[in-house]
């Protein structure tokens, strides 16, 4: 099976070699999409590798159907129950994780999502169609000032103010319920625009982010990743907004420092703690004919740590 070509992954063989893919190995792909990663992988592993894949959206999982191979295993859950979701396997230890964050393509494209304010649709906006509030329902009950901060926090919205009191303004004559109408709204509402940016990404973003609570399912990840790689497992993540590559950037450098003693304790430098995580390289973005082929990816960051012999 190949990827949906409606789906082009950023820094697909980057990534993918990042894992240092050995061939009877067990690696994780806890953003399966629509099967771009997973896909290489396969094609790399030999008779006795193991691949597991993660995703929460159910149409990401019904695609994975598609795979018909012994080696690959797909779950529907968020990655955020890795812990679980390896317990439940039977697995120990695995020798990659790979993390593509954000939302694919084909979500974006798909009006009924709801993610695109270019696609006149309900206003969804849920990672997991089966389960969680929409985004209608949050905006006809959050009060202005929740919004406001939302759009301020995960968008880094300067007008956010602005755009809630319109968003309040707006449903007290209708329920705010479909992609365009809050799109209209938010463009009334920002005064300036940055170049080339629509004026409601931000919101949407914010909104989004918030709804399927991205940055907190990453933070509660990324130390099962630690706990769950064997010495010498990758973890691979690519991110595309400077939140997520915040949070990645400061978790992989603060785990691959040793862990701090008290001051002034006489301990020689080869008796501290060994770091957990081991930076490899520097971080890797798109190059000027991926950005051409995929506007997308201008904004995506890749970073990779490798997993140390220190104790979990």
């Amino acid at each position: 099976m190949s990827g949906d070509l409606g789906h082009r992954p950023v820094l697909l063989r980057e990534a993918v070699e990042a894992l240092n893919l050995r061939p009877d190995g067990f690696y994780v792909d806890g953003t399966f999409g629509r099967g771009g990663h997973s896909t290489l992988i396969l094609g790399k592993l030999g008779a006795n590798g193991r691949l597991l894949a993660l995703d929460r959206d159910p149409s990401a999982v019904k695609q994975a159907a598609a795979i018909k191979d012994e080696r690959f295993t797909i779950v529907h859950s968020s990655f955020a129950r890795l812990r679980q979701v390896l317990e439940g396997l039977g697995v120990a230890r695995v020798d990659g994780v790979l993390l593509d964050l954000g939302v694919s393509s084909p979500q974006l494209e798909d009006a009924a999502r709801g993610f695109s304010f270019r696609r006149e649709g309900p206003l969804d906006m849920r990672m997991d169609t089966d389960s969680g509030r929409t985004a209608a329902e949050w905006l006809a009950a959050a009060t202005e000032d929740q919004i406001a901060k939302v759009i301020k926090l995960y968008g880094e919205e300067r007008f956010a103010k602005q755009v809630a009191r319109a968003i309040v303004a707006a449903r007290a004559h209708a329920p705010v319920d479909t992609t365009r109408q809050l799109a209209e709204i938010v463009a009334k509402a920002v005064r300036t625009r940055e170049p080339y940016q629509d004026p409601a990404t931000r919101t949407f973003q914010a909104i989004r982010i918030y709804l399927n609570q991205e940055l907190e399912e990453l933070s509660l990840v990324l130390p099962q990743c630690v706990e769950a790689l064997a010495p010498g497992g990758r973890l691979v993540v690519i991110a595309f907004h400077s939140l997520e590559d915040r949070i990645v950037k400061r978790f992989m450098r603060e785990a691959s420092r040793p862990d701090a003693l008290p001051q002034k304790l006489p301990v020689r430098e080869r008796e501290l703690p060994a770091p957990k995580l081991r930076l490899v390289g520097k971080a890797v973005r798109p190059g000027p004919e991926e950005v051409a082929a995929n506007p997308r990816a201008r904004s995506a960051v890749m970073r990779v740590a490798e997993r140390t012999g220190a104790a979990p």
